[in-house]
């Protein structure tokens, strides 16, 4: 199967993704661009380009799904991991940094959660 997707679409989630201690561009499934934290997947753009999966706690996946349930959803072979997807152009940037600080806690050291706070 051939893929076709617009790494332009994910500019946007990297910028913000990147501003965070310890990101790093990567390449994940098919040759999508993703951000990684700890050699640990934050976010990507899905191999359709419709969606980009994000690394996010349980509970916060749920309390997402149920207050922006046109931003985020989860297709059936994402159930049981922890990510929620959000549609490609369907968000704001406020709510983007929020979501993707989540991702990034999730993922971080101690050590950089520590630091990073001490810097707000």
């Amino acid at each position: 199967m051939r893929y076709e997707f617009n790494p332009a679409d994910f500019e946007p989630v990297r910028q913000v993704a990147l501003g965070f201690p310890g990101t790093v561009d990567s390449t994940s499934h098919e040759g999508t661009p993703s951000v990684k934290v700890r050699g640990k997947l934050m976010t990507r753009l899905h191999e359709t380009g419709k969606f980009i999966p994000i690394h996010l706690d349980f509970e916060l996946v749920d309390q997402y799904l149920d207050s922006h349930p046109e931003i985020f959803h989860l297709p059936d072979h994402f159930r049981g991991y922890r990510y929620i997807c959000m549609w490609v152009h369907r968000y704001d940037q406020r709510l983007l940094k929020e979501i993707l600080e989540h991702s990034w806690r999730g993922l971080a050291s101690k050590q950089m959660l520590k630091e990073w706070d001490q810097k707000k």
